[in-house]
């Protein structure tokens, strides 16, 4: 993977040989090609991931390029995936499918994914020949069916008959199937090398070369794909290094994605630890460290060793997520040799890791130092060593004005701190009833948060050193307006994240000025990560506040009004706020209304306005 200078990934490629490869960008200009001349001046840094056999690293790639898109690799517009062979295990006589597509809910076990459509393709029809397996779609069959022209020419078992083998023994049929899609392939092609040589031996060389193509399209299927293990679900596998720092002793643990069974990326990440410390106690460390501030977890995670306490924090990470998290050691199968293959590449790349490990922290350093400078804060030197520089940033969602709401993000030291993020439902609404403007609602979130914070209040104690808002110079002295008015406990500092032409983060700005971040990488990368986060927070929360609100309404409070009169109402009205005018006898005259019902609603709607919710912003 090739980035530049702010850590994006412009280009990904795969070699036998890196340092052949890399070498190739770096010689005399006017032997590259113009896209790799383009390309060379904007490489600053690699990584690179390790795989077993081209086949894994041509899958790899094409899964790290639909993720990243690079600028500089060449995408395929309709987005295909390679295939998979699908055995649909949901039905009573299973077949074997081409797919592209991944259902983890019928039933269904996939093998792949293969790079040599042609193979599988040829594997499919071998397979099926051989066993006599089930080809037609129907589920059922009734009495006075007839086989498919399938089964008149002995290409299928006719299963659809009553005097056809039952389901159990057909699973014997698959089951040998699966095992030769595993890998065991041994019977199969030992049985095929006999056609071959017979063939051979009648001089029957057309024949023989059919079965030869066979036997080398059954190698491309069965061949391992550890880049891709279906079974394996979505896991993490945690590997820890330990090395020697400017600091002493070092310690870090590479944490390795496989989502939807897919190997997705990894991650690396720096810990100190003290002379002596052992292996499973920094990886114990970093579980409970790292998957607290963590939203979305894996079904499992893959350890090379057992921890101690390890059912204490497998119990832990299960409480935390809401569902069942385990901790596993694989000593064989698919998973195993997934562990293996991210052990080699842990090996492989150390002394990468070691220079990531230091890249890392001091581009986080770097930008906090910028970020400080531009708030007007103290540098890091003159603070405490135990405290953590804290950045809260804020958006706002909303529908038209409609089921506006907000969101509150926090890093601690230039890292997401998932555990301390808030959500806001706004209540301040206009003289329609509608959610505030953008202004208003910035202030009602930075209001409620900020006073609780000054109270000690649990969850909002720890008040923030600096605040990112997602909008410009409006939106910063909305905030600093709130600010003002809470004194001087909340003298904070607040910054707005504005975004060019293209919606791409440009720059920071306060009410006096503005500064370009494009002259400043390391706080560019930081505040554009932060500017996505805290959308993607508030957008995930917003989706959720909507969908509820078009199934149900305020008015589903009030007795005796149902969901017809519900559904009057609001086609007269479209909405509460249009309602607060109405009189009760023009309430009782909706259709299918009468005066209790809309003295009903009229009485709720004089003790909605009666009792103002909470903390409000003055």
């Amino acid at each position: 993977m090739h980035k530049d200078s702010f850590g994006n990934v412009i280009y990904v490629g795969k070699a036998s040989s890196l340092r052949s490869r890399v070498r190739q960008y770096f010689t005399s200009p006017e032997k590259l090609d113009p896209k790799t001349q383009a390309l060379a001046k904007y490489i600053a840094e690699f990584e690179f991931i390790v795989t077993d056999t081209e086949a894994e690293a041509l899958i790899l790639e094409n899964t790290l390029i639909k993720k990243y898109r690079p600028r500089f690799n060449v995408m395929l517009l309709d987005d295909k995936t390679f295939p998979y062979l699908k055995i649909t295990y949901g039905e009573e006589y299973p077949r074997l499918i081409k797919t592209r597509t991944l259902s983890g809910d019928d039933g269904s076990k996939y093998f792949g994914p293969y790079a040599d459509v042609g193979a599988l393709n040829r594997i499919i029809e071998l397979l099926n020949d051989s066993y006599r397996l089930k080809r037609c779609s129907r589920r059922s069959f009734s009495e006075d069916w007839r086989p498919c022209l399938n089964g008149f020419v002995g290409a299928c078992g006719c299963y659809c008959k009553e005097d056809s083998i039952g389901p159990e023994a057909y699973a014997d049929k698959i089951k040998e199937v699966s095992e030769f899609l595993k890998g065991h392939d041994k019977h199969l092609v030992s049985s095929l090398k006999s056609l071959m040589n017979e063939a051979s031996d009648a001089m029957d060389f057309e024949t023989a070369a059919k079965y030869r193509d066979l036997i080398a399209s059954a190698g491309a299927v069965t061949e391992r794909q550890n880049v891709d293990l279906l079974s394996s679900g979505s896991l993490d596998i945690c590997l820890a290094s330990l090395f020697e720092d400017d600091r002493g002793h070092s310690a870090g643990v590479t944490v390795f994605f496989v989502r939807n069974g897919r190997l997705s990326g990894r991650e690396i990440h720096h810990m100190e630890a003290e002379e002596g410390a052992a292996k499973k106690e920094v990886v114990a460390a970093f579980l409970k460290q790292y998957y607290a501030d963590q939203t979305m977890f894996p079904k499992e995670i893959l350890l090379e060793e057992r921890i101690d306490d390890m059912q204490t924090i497998e119990k832990w990470l299960t409480d935390t997520a809401g569902h069942r998290i385990r901790l596993f050691v694989p000593v064989r199968g698919d998973k195993a040799a997934l562990l293996k293959l991210a052990q080699k590449d842990i090996h492989e790349t150390e002394a990468l890791a070691e220079g990531l490990f230091f890249s890392g922290r001091k581009k986080d350093k770097a930008a906090e130092d910028d970020l400080r400078e531009i708030a007007g804060l103290p540098s890091a030197g003159d603070r405490s060593a135990s405290s953590r520089f804290r950045i809260e940033a804020y958006d706002i969602s909303h529908t038209g004005g409609e089921d506006s709401v907000g969101a509150m993000i926090v890093f601690l030291d230039s890292k997401k701190s998932a555990k301390d993020y808030r959500r806001f439902k706004i209540r301040s609404s206009d003289d329609s009833g509608r959610s505030a403007d953008d202004y208003a609602s910035l202030q009602e979130v930075l209001y409620r948060r900020l006073k609780r914070g000054l109270e000690g209040k649990n969850g909002f104690e720890n008040m923030p050193d600096v605040i990112l808002v997602d909008g410009g110079k409006g939106h910063v002295s909305a905030a600093r307006q709130i600010i003002s008015a809470l004194g001087e406990g909340a003298d904070i500092p607040v910054l707005g994240m504005v975004k060019d032409d293209r919606h791409r983060t440009r720059g920071l700005v306060s009410e006096e000025s503005e500064t370009d971040l494009k002259q400043k990488p390391e706080l560019y990368a930081l505040v554009g990560a932060i500017q996505e986060e805290v959308h993607r927070f508030v957008a995930e929360y917003h989706r959720g506040v909507r969908g509820k609100t078009l199934t149900r309404s305020e008015l589903d409070d009030i007795p005796g009004i149902g969901e017809k009169r519900k559904r009057a109402l609001l086609l007269k009205y479209g909405g509460i706020g249009k309602m607060k005018s109405a009189s009760t006898e023009e309430l009782a005259s909706v259709p299918g209304m009468n005066r209790r019902a809309a003295e009903a609603v009229s009485a709720w709607i004089a003790s909605r306005e009666a009792s103002p919710e909470g903390d409000e912003c003055p």
